[in-house]
């Protein structure tokens, strides 16, 4: 009995030595992929915040009931859009000149455009920060090109305001990008409701799905080439904030870093001719 029971404690030894480097190995594997997530974020925000160009491109924007067909110039003044359908309506030339002229006359429409812009970059800079810490990162698989994560909630991570509170529903999949540390896509749903103050001031559903498809447009420029958000909720006592939108972009094309509204208005025109 005596030599059975040393056996015994042997084997439970052993057990424990075994899970213990199990959970290590788990630790160590969690660590990696976080590592890998703050380098692309770091990547991310560099290439943002050193990003000057200027492209031309071809944007499909589909919401509900208005769907919009357009080719789009970015300036330094702002994004000046040639109209080319309305919800399947076809613009008649002199209309998609009248539309671009008003803007460009406009500098008032032209600074707000610029000030929403810098709030949604700063939005997005915000979120892209808390990505490493927000969440619970695992590799499930890589290849020569690029590296895919799944990524759930932290249960440790606070939120420090209402619009970062959703990180705290999400669960979905990154892919990045091995060569550049680029993210490649971000997709996830909405694993519960979120509630503001009870309700009353917003509630997005569970169920609710995000997908971002970028690419590598120039030299180490990369776009948002697709974005398909499907999330319905309510916020400040009933009002509707459904966010349905599938929009894509198509034909990126450089322009010059000092383009004028004027000169982007004579490029729009070149398109399609």
């Amino acid at each position: 009995m005596r030599g059975s029971g040393r056996l015994l404690v042997l084997a439970l030894l052993v057990a424990q030595s075994i899970a213990a480097r199990g959970q290590n190995a788990k630790k160590q594997v969690q660590q990696n992929a976080k590592e890998l997530v703050q380098q692309a974020v770091q990547t991310e925000l560099a290439a943002s915040r050193d990003d000057h160009s200027r492209w031309l491109y071809y944007e499909i924007d589909r919401k509900p009931g208005n769907t919009v067909e357009e080719w789009v110039a970015d300036t330094g003044n702002g994004s000046l859009r040639r109209v080319i359908q309305e919800n399947g309506r076809p613009l008649p030339l002199a209309e998609q000149r009248q539309r671009m002229d008003r803007f460009v006359q406009d500098a008032q429409a032209q600074g707000k455009q610029r000030k929403s812009g810098q709030h949604d970059d700063e939005q997005a800079a915000e979120m892209l920060s808390l990505l490493p810490d927000a969440f619970v990162w695992t590799i499930t698989g890589t290849d020569m090109n690029s590296t895919m994560l799944h990524f759930k909630p932290d249960p440790r991570f606070h939120a420090p305001d209402w619009e970062t509170r959703v990180f705290a529903a999400m669960e979905g999949d990154m892919e990045v990008d091995n060569a550049h540390h680029r993210i490649v896509s971000l997709k996830g749903r909405l694993i519960h409701s979120v509630k503001f103050f009870l309700g009353l001031f917003g509630n997005l559903k569970s169920g609710g799905t995000f997908d971002i498809e970028r690419r590598e447009t120039g030299p180490s420029i990369w776009q948002i080439t697709a974005t398909h958000v499907h999330i319905q909720g309510t916020a400040l006592l009933f009002k509707d904030i459904s966010q349905v939108e599938d929009d894509e972009k198509y034909q990126f094309k450089p322009l010059p870093a000092d383009i004028s509204l004027q000169q982007a208005e004579t490029e729009l025109l070149k398109q399609g001719e």
